[in-house]
């Protein structure tokens, strides 16, 4: 394993022009803290949605979220920074699974989750990450991630329950846009706003600094009970939560794997493009690392982990790459998981700011599939990339359902599994048949160039 000491970047006081303070170096102690309580701050607002929409403790998912991080560098040799903040992808089979069995069977679906990816972590660090390219390429991948995004819709909207009271039919909304219209909508213009009105660090926290917003207006509204922080002490460790196992349910986490395996891979590729070293060969470790730390919030009750794009933004924001700050991050989460009052305070965020957040964070994470297409020029004119999109997208969004005995597979879990089939098979069948119209390879072109399609 690596030695944990950096090398001073410069004077150890600034970041010249075209430089970058590299993984393996630092800046001054001080500046080196600040930053790194700087990464906290750009997780918060991503890594307590998951667990104040999924019902689970923000404090105890913070701490597997501290320890996760913390043992992602290790793992990784302290050679690729990153944080590890709680998954969205995790979000609509924990729902599912905490409404069918409770939260235990859902914790247990992560415990799962978590073991699958630690192992196919092994086997690239091993066997090499080609063979993620070929059995997921963008266009499926692009295709997962999308359909989990639109798939969570309703859940931005949210569901009201109709009850009658003196005569009258009347509905109530506890979750969602619909919960709280007025304070729904002022978060989601913040959010807005902010995005466009300010640059740097500031404008990529919209979504934190949004929600603020949103908090202090339901609070004028009085729909913030202070109550439990009141209550709460100031020194205490989180909740712990047993996990049960629920061959029902545990088809809802599949996907998720292969949305875990596709962010870690990126994240990879976006540091080694940020710092100009060829990182790759930390792919297997970084995938074990993620696996392992998901596996543990699965034994304890912290919701599932991923490599963090906020945190990507500080560092090209701030041009500082070193795993120092990263060190600092994990140290200063873990002390803030330790106040019950700090998870209490985060708890009392309503329904309405959740609603306004959420409408605009699902539809980013459909958008982020989307941008896989774009970014490695998916060609649309393709019939077997238009299908593999095309159905599977159907599938999520309107939540497809099969039951088979005890298990049931929802939109998510059906809608992956036909992406991947639907692709492979399409394009086996064009290949043999010679009516594929992807890019000829290079190697079988006169002359060695790629004809277009």
């Amino acid at each position: 394993m690596a030695a944990l000491g950096w090398k001073i970047h410069g004077d150890g006081k600034r970041v010249e022009p075209g430089a970058v303070v590299s993984t393996d170096e630092r800046l001054s102690w001080p500046r080196t803290i600040g930053i790194g309580m700087q990464h906290v701050v750009a997780m918060f607002g991503a890594t307590f949605l998951v667990p104040l929409l999924t019902g689970f403790s923000p404090a105890t998912t913070l701490f597997f979220s501290a320890i996760g991080t913390i043992g992602f560098l290790l793992i990784t040799r302290n050679r690729l920074p990153s944080y590890l903040g709680s998954s969205f992808a995790f979000i609509a089979p924990i729902t599912a699974a905490t409404a069918s069995g409770g939260q235990s069977v859902a914790v247990g679906g992560i415990l799962v989750t978590g073991l699958v990816l630690a192992l196919i972590g092994v086997v690239v660090h091993f066997a090499g990450p080609r063979w993620i390219d070929l059995t997921m390429p963008p266009i499926v991948t692009g295709t997962i991630v999308a359909l989990i995004g639109l798939n969570l819709a309703p859940a931005a909207w949210g569901t009201c329950q109709q009850s009658v009271v003196d005569g009258e039919i009347v509905a109530t909304c506890d979750a969602g846009f619909r919960a709280a219209p007025v304070t729904a909508t002022i978060t989601l213009v913040a959010i807005i706003l902010i995005t466009v009105l300010f640059k740097g660090i500031v404008g990529r926290l919209a979504i934190l600094l949004g929600v603020i917003v949103g908090y202090v207006a339901a609070w004028v509204q009085g729909e913030v009970d202070f109550t439990p922080v009141r209550e709460a002490s100031w020194f205490g460790f989180p909740e712990f939560v047993t996990p049960t196992f629920d061959i029902a349910v545990l088809g809802l986490f599949v996907p998720v794997v292969l949305v875990l395996v596709a962010e870690n891979v990126g994240h990879v590729k976006s540091v080694s493009a940020m710092t100009g070293k060829n990182l790759d060969d930390l792919t297997g470790r970084a995938l074990f690392a993620d696996g392992l730390a998901t596996t543990f919030a699965g034994v304890g009750g912290g919701s599932g982990t991923t490599t963090y794009a906020e945190n990507i933004g500080v560092m090209a924001a701030t041009r500082v790459y070193s795993t120092a700050a990263y060190w600092v991050a994990g140290a200063t989460a873990l002390l803030l998981s330790m106040s019950p009052k700090f998870g209490a305070l985060i708890a009392t965020i309503p329904a309405g700011v959740l609603g306004g957040a959420t409408t605009l964070l699902y539809g980013m994470i459909g958008i982020l599939g989307a941008r896989i297409w774009v970014q490695n020029k998916v060609d649309f004119s393709d019939p077997v990339n238009l299908t593999t999109a095309a159905v599977p997208l159907i599938i999520g969004i309107a939540n497809f359902t099969w039951v088979v005995g005890d298990v049931t597979f929802e939109g998510i879990a059906l809608g992956t599994a036909s992406a991947l089939v639907i692709y492979h098979v399409m394009r086996t069948i064009a290949r043999w048949r010679g009516t594929s119209q992807e890019p000829a390879s290079p190697a079988s072109v006169p002359g060695g160039e790629e004809i277009p399609a």
